[in-house]
């Protein structure tokens, strides 16, 4: 079944939110919209991901994007203090 214009737009922007969830074991998983997308789609997706992401920590007063900052925050809560 071929995605219109549309919905692979609207998939599109799903997959490339920053937010993941996590199974009941700390992994982080796959966007569901990601698995609906066709090998061309992903593509743009993750062309698309990198422009937000390389936007979002211009933005940022820090210049980290949120992935950077939940990375450091998971690393930081196993260091011994």
């Amino acid at each position: 079944m071929k995605t219109s214009p549309q919905d692979r737009e609207l998939l599109i922007a799903q997959a490339t939110t920053a937010h993941r969830t996590r199974d009941a074991e700390g992994n982080v998983q796959l966007h569901p919209a990601w698995l609906d997308l066709d090998a061309e789609g992903r593509a743009l997706a993750h062309a698309r991901t990198l422009e937000l992401r390389a936007l979002e920590a211009a933005a940022a007063h820090d210049g980290l994007t949120s992935t950077a900052r939940a990375v450091l925050a998971r690393i930081r809560a196993t260091q011994p203090r």
